[in-house]
């Protein structure tokens, strides 16, 4: 009996190949094996274990109020400093902890990138999702505090909101994207990463409000400072749960949402070049692990 002829390419690919992020989403059983397995490996052994994505983020604000707010006198020049400093912090935790669990996301996963053919882009994508359940007890937190200070939710609020989500978002997956890729080659990425946290912190109106660059930088560094992605996106935030408990004199950054809109395309411009750069990397990855 002859064999059935052989057909290039029939149903077949290389070990590595792109399996894309459409068959990353499709493939939720072993999205939702990851995203719990990377849960369980965080707090294993824990008490609190979930807990802590309430202490964490309790604590890190604590730390800023008394510093920032009280001891340096910045509750005193802006009104409602805890929701203010909050608002932004809660989003741009999401952010720092995307990027950070992101990169290493492969490398993390060695042993299946070697032995078992599965989409790579499960791994950031997991890490993505990891990020978004830690960053919901921040946002009851935020939410509550929102509330208590006289928020009520309006189409424009909520609008804002999901806009400076968005932009968080999408430019943190398409950096932990190619960050992760990149990592793989280069393993100094992760203290580079590591080291960049502390930039962004200080690189957005979280704990300071943005005319403070206004009236002590150049206005080149201004200019510079207002093209962050991030500066908008805790922007819109504040706009959505902090303004609207306040007097309404604020002033934010001139042209906000047309800011906002540049943002959100050049974070879909980082994500489509990281999603590229990974796909284009990931055929190496067993070989280099």
């Amino acid at each position: 009996m002859t064999a059935a002829p052989f057909l290039a390419g029939e149903g077949l690919r290389a070990p590595g190949g792109d399996g894309g992020l459409r068959r990353t989403f499709r493939e939720k059983y072993l999205l939702r094996l990851l995203v719990r397995r990377e849960l369980r490996a965080r707090y294993k052994g824990s008490l609190l274990g979930l807990g802590w994505s309430y202490v964490r983020p309790a604590v890190h604000f604590a730390v800023y109020f008394y510093v920032i707010g009280v001891f340096l006198g910045m509750d005193d020049r802006v009104e409602n400093f805890p929701v203010y400093l909050f608002s932004g912090m809660v989003l741009l935790n999401l952010f720092t902890e995307t990027l950070h669990s992101a990169t290493r996301s492969v490398t993390g996963n060695a042993a299946l990138v070697r032995k078992v053919f599965l989409p790579r882009e499960l791994f950031p994508t997991a890490s993505v999702l990891v990020s978004l359940v830690h960053f919901l007890p921040g946002m009851m937190i935020l939410l509550g505090g929102a509330v208590a200070a006289g928020w009520r939710p309006s189409p424009a609020e909520l609008g804002a909101a999901l806009y400076g989500f968005a932009i968080v978002l999408v430019l943190g997956f398409g950096l932990g994207l190619l960050f992760a890729a990149v990592n793989v080659f280069f393993r100094d990425l992760e203290q580079v990463v590591d080291i960049s946290m502390i930039v962004i912190t200080w690189s957005v109106p979280m704990i300071y409000p943005w005319t403070h660059v206004r009236e002590h930088a150049p206005g080149w560094v201004l200019d510079l400072y207002l093209a962050n992605p991030l500066v908008s996106a805790v922007s819109l935030f504040q706009r959505a749960f902090w303004f609207p408990g306040t007097r309404g004199d604020y002033a934010f950054p001139p042209h906000l949402y047309a800011h906002a809109g540049a943002a959100l395309a050049v974070s879909a411009l980082v994500f489509a070049a990281g999603h590229a750069a990974f796909s284009r990397m990931q055929a190496r990855f067993a070989q280099e692990l």
